[in-house]
């Protein structure tokens, strides 16, 4: 019996270079690389591009991309063969070809000798006779000699019932009806999944499979290859379903799943989407949500993954993307949301070097960076760079539009904010000065024409917040301007 011929722990991720990434692939990513690296092992990336019929171009681009925005680093992978190897199975044909050459030659491989009419005749009489379609079934009793040129099929070496255990779901079995003579090397040379992701694993050392549960159905047939082969299977680690929001089927490309990269593009941090995608189907047993990966590196456990489905819930990884925005430290965040903003807004924020000021307001009003678009078009910064627009009766607060008593309480305003020194000119102070006044006169009727008046928006941040950024002289400047208006 060949075994692994090490324990250290190695996980593999292996997509097909068919089309994007979305959230169930990128997961078991996740939890693959987060298993190796909490135990010093070796996380692989596998390209199974086999099926060229169905290869995207430029999909194994955006592979490494998406894990690379996540920071789920391999160890091998396109751009770093191992001592496998080459980790695209495209260029790894000639050790599929040793392979089935060894189960041709012991007797658990034969070339398929039927045409595509005699397998629709096949199925005709197995639907007639009111059976399930097997290809053991119609095994040919004698086997040529195969050449490489045509279809090699596997000979199930015994048909029973297989048990295996699972790290995540316990002991599970399936009966004969899983096993069939299915395909190992196609006609044009390239094996099938079934076959190849075996090899690889077994050539690579991989211990542990992180799989969707779409493959138990088929592991009866994977652990009888595995028999043939005289090999040691890796422990099966199957992940609970990512469902959708109606909980009726797992959620897929025709459901909505976007490109991972897409979460990007709507400003998600990829530390928020790591946080999010690990607790679909894993919880550490407290009540911790907010995790950076630092955390789950410490605290992720097999044990602890989930059996049962979970639902994808954008709204719950906008809050978690919120947490970790305000995280951020002030530089960091700037540099994250800088090419959310457009040239104008950045060129203007730079020449009154506001900056650093600016960002506790943005990181409070947003959820995702691309909110920060959002304010951006509808002008929500301009008026910390410049003088804002606005008209006299835009100044009035409607419950009271009186001009004459307006542009008093304005006049009032400077008077009281001209208390405050430039040393203590931060946003409690300048509450502090005015409030008592605002409460004495009816706020609405004081501090809505100061908040038009310093961003001429009828919604803005608070307008102590506003004076606070843009400093003393130009409070007071931008209050006088709004009094002359009311004058005029």
């Amino acid at each position: 019996m060949i075994t692994q011929s090490t324990r250290r722990v190695v996980t593999r991720f292996a997509p097909s270079p068919t089309g994007f990434l979305h959230i169930g692939g990128i997961r078991t990513a996740l939890f693959s690389y987060l298993w190796a690296k909490k135990n010093n092992g070796t996380f692989i990336l596998r390209i199974e591009d086999t099926d060229k019929t169905r290869e995207v171009k430029g999909s194994i681009e955006h592979i490494q991309e998406s894990l690379s925005w996540l920071s789920l680093t391999w160890d091998y992978g396109p751009d770093k063969p191992g001592p496998f190897g080459s980790s695209l199975q495209s260029e790894r044909l000639a050790i599929y070809k040793k392979y089935a050459e060894k189960l041709h030659a012991d007797g658990f491989a034969y070339p398929d000798p039927y045409t595509e009419a005699d397998v629709e005749q096949f199925r005709e009489e197995s639907k007639k006779n009111g059976k399930p379609f097997l290809y053991r079934d119609y095994r040919p009793k004698t086997f040529g000699t195969w050449d490489g040129t045509t279809t090699l099929r596997f000979k199930v070496p015994e048909v029973k019932r297989y048990a295996w255990l699972d790290a995540v779901r316990g002991n599970l079995e399936a009966g004969e009806e899983a096993l069939d003579d299915f395909v190992l090397i196609k006609s044009d040379g390239y094996p099938t999944y079934n076959f190849a992701h075996i090899v690889d694993d077994f050539e690579m050392e991989v211990t542990h499979i992180f799989r969707a549960d779409e493959f138990i159905s088929s592991t009866p047939k994977f652990l009888s290859l595995y028999e043939a082969l005289g090999i040691e299977h890796p422990i099966f680690v199957t992940l609970p379903p990512i469902l959708r929001e109606d909980r009726m089927k797992k959620l897929g490309k025709r459901d909505g799943a976007k490109d991972i990269l897409d979460y990007r593009k709507e400003g998600y941090l990829p530390s928020a989407m790591n946080n999010y995608l690990a607790l679909i189907g894993w919880n550490p047993g407290t009540e911790q949500e907010i995790f950076s990966m630092e955390d789950l590196l410490t605290q992720f456990s097999i044990d602890q993954i989930h059996i049962a489905g979970a639902t994808f819930d954008e709204a719950k990884l906008q809050w978690i993307n919120r947490e970790h925005l305000l995280m951020l430290e002030s530089s960091k965040f700037l540099d994250t949301a800088k090419p959310f903003l457009s040239e104008k807004t950045k060129n203007g924020l730079d020449r009154a070097g506001l900056w650093e000021k600016l960002v506790p307001v943005m990181q409070e009003r947003i959820q995702t960076l691309s909110d920060l678009t959002d304010m951006d078009e509808a002008g929500e910064f301009a008026y910390f760079y410049s003088k804002p627009d606005y008209t006299p009766e835009t100044l009035l607060w409607k419950k009271n539009p009186d001009s004459d008593a307006t542009r008093n309480h304005l006049e009032k305003l400077i008077i009281l904010l001209d208390s405050v020194s430039e040393n203590e000119w931060v946003s409690e102070k300048i509450k502090e000065s005015v409030f008592t006044y605002a409460e004495l006169e009816g706020k609405g009727n004081v501090l809505w024409p100061m908040r038009v008046a310093l961003s001429g928006m009828e919604k803005s941040p608070d307008p102590f917040t506003i004076a606070g950024i843009i400093g003393k002289d130009e409070t007071e400047k931008r209050l006088r301007d709004a009094a002359h208006v009311l004058a005029s």
